[in-house]
């Protein structure tokens, strides 16, 4: 665990105990009202702030043992805090359920009040809606789902508070309508309780992670010059991190290369994509029929440029091996002809965009930096006398 990973727990942590507090407040509050009262909504809304206890002592439980590695878990325990959250809903049912139940088979009792009573239930309301916005936010920030699961149910109790008191009001106006908002609270919490559940049993079952995430982390892979092919990209969430899981063709056959190649495209894959745990890049070398090569040219007419930076063309000639013939010939611009400092490691960098094979140039390119950056991309450079393409394009063919 890097200490980053330690810090960010220890912040879900801190939240998660306000959680604790805020819902042991609102109990008391609630619970007092209620005998107050005699309202079967706050006493429901108690009883489900209570859970909400019970609930916010689990994801503090969730976030210490998720964190733990041993032989047995030795991808950790990051999905202790999916089954949190799914406990979570399961209690929400549980609690609507009470809440139905009171409502239809125990006969309420009401009691007069003073307006001060209304006014104090009144005030409950924007404490979850606050508390559950800013433990939403931190749980996206985090990327924690238990978190996040938690911040719904306070929001839930806003729902709740907000029917609550209105209930409250109709019974202060001797309108009987306090069950009628006990069984409204029971809907709207059963509502969050399912979006609840479904979140983490799609973890739990290793559903794969959305497509926005798997097109960003299949992007990154595709822009490194060395990759030839993605063949495949998968993730799949445990708790607030990420798994991935890539099969791609890679230009080189070094198997030293292309292991530094594989680890570059983890760092940036890690860089892109926030909380990603283990990433797995299974990578063979290309089998193809064809090359493609990058020659500079000094103009339209095919005249080899006698340096790299500077030439104003480059041609891109795709070669099929078998039938030992050009397949197809682009002739490109080079924008950054003009460009006063580091020429070469910047025409060199556009070059690799289009991914050649070999880049042939009248210059020697070893040990210079356009030779590093296409060594990078697992490019080959050759050296080539050839005056004009077309020789050039004669030459290559006749050595397949």
């Amino acid at each position: 665990m890097t200490t980053g990973e330690t810090g960010d727990n220890r912040i879900l942590i801190r939240v998660a105990v306000c959680s604790l507090l805020v819902n042991a407040v609102l109990v008391t509050i609630k619970l007092i009202l209620s005998f107050v009262t005699g309202s079967l909504g706050l006493k429901a809304d108690a009883v489900h702030s209570f859970i909400d206890i019970i609930g916010s002592g689990a994801l503090i439980l969730g976030f210490i043992i998720s964190r733990r590695k041993s032989s047995s878990f030795p991808y950790g325990m990051y999905k202790a805090e999916n089954i949190v959250s799914i406990i979570i809903s399961f209690l929400l049912f549980f609690t609507a359920y009470e809440i139905v139940h009171q409502a239809i088979f125990v006969p309420s009792e009401i009691h007069s009040f003073s307006g001060w009573i209304l006014a104090l239930a009144a005030a409950l309301i924007p404490v979850p809606f606050l508390f559950g916005r800013y433990e939403v936010s931190m749980g996206k920030r985090y990327n924690s789902p238990s978190l996040v699961a938690d911040g719904k149910m306070f929001t839930a109790d806003v729902l709740a508070s907000t029917v609550v008191f209105f209930g409250l009001l109709g019974q202060y106006m001797q309108v009987p309508v306090d069950q009628f908002a006990a069984i409204i609270v029971a809907a709207l919490i059963v509502k969050a309780g399912w979006d609840i559940l479904i979140d983490g049993m799609r973890v739990l079952l290793d559903a794969s992670i959305d497509l926005r995430t798997l097109d960003a982390i299949r992007a990154v892979i595709n822009n490194d010059p060395a990759v030839a092919e993605v063949k495949d990209v998968t993730g799949r969430n445990s708790g607030r991190y990420v798994f991935v899981e890539a099969n791609i063709t890679l230009r080189t056959p070094d198997l030293e290369r292309a292991h530094q190649i594989s680890k570059r495209i983890e760092r940036l894959i890690a860089k892109a994509v926030p909380n990603v745990d283990h990433i797995i890049i299974h990578y063979e070398p290309r089998h193809t029929t064809k090359i493609r090569y990058a020659v500079p040219l000094a103009n339209h007419e095919g005249l080899i440029s006698g340096h790299f930076g500077e030439a104003p063309y480059f041609a891109l000639v795709d070669i099929d091996i078998l039938k030992r013939n050009v397949e197809r010939t682009e002739v490109i611009a080079n924008p950054h002809q003009h460009v006063t400092k580091g020429k070469g490691l910047t025409v060199a960098n556009f070059l690799v965009t289009f991914k050649p094979d070999i880049v042939a140039t009248r210059e020697d390119l070893a040990g210079k930096g356009p030779g590093y950056v296409f060594a990078d991309g697992g490019i080959e450079t050759e050296q080539t006398d050839a005056h004009d393409l077309g020789t050039f394009i004669q030459r290559c063919i006749g050595k397949l």
